[in-house]
């Protein structure tokens, strides 16, 4: 901190004043509240959401009027609501589920073992079907890549 001195009209007369450079002392507090302010910890605010269970699947092949679920395992196998179908028999239940008065949702799963051949001609199938109301299931999954 730096004081100034006064100088009078005679040489000799050099009288200290008491005023002080206030810039630097303003800059050490200005830069110890952002340090203040980083280092507080945020508040984190949890409100408890009662989330409706997951129903068990009854592995119906028919179309469900509310959600479908398309999966493919490691071996290739496609499953339509948990049972076993082609590719055939996915695009007639595609097209029985497009006839429907309101579009199902349809929830894609594919595993991450599942070759990439079966998992696109799959969505091109999907595609080819009209659906819109379409959710992947899983992509948290691939989060870290």
């Amino acid at each position: 901190m730096a004081l100034s001195f006064a100088e009078s009209r005679g040489a000799q007369d050099v009288v200290p004043m008491g005023e002080m450079n206030t810039t630097p002392l303003i800059d050490v507090l200005l830069v110890l509240l952002i340090m203040f302010i980083i280092t507080i910890p945020i508040q984190t605010h949890s409100i408890g959401v009662d989330l409706p269970q997951a129903q068990t699947d009854t592995h119906s092949p028919l179309p469900d009027p509310v959600k479908n679920k398309v999966t493919i395992d490691a071996q290739g196998v496609i499953r339509w609501n948990g049972a076993a179908v082609d590719r055939f028999r996915l695009r007639q239940y595609l097209a029985a589920s497009m006839r429907m008065p309101v579009e199902p949702a349809l929830q894609f799963e594919p595993d991450a073992a599942a070759r990439y051949l079966i998992v696109d001609a799959v969505l091109a199938d999907i595609k080819r079907s009209g659906v819109t109301n379409l959710g992947l299931v899983g992509n948290e999954r691939y989060s870290r890549f």
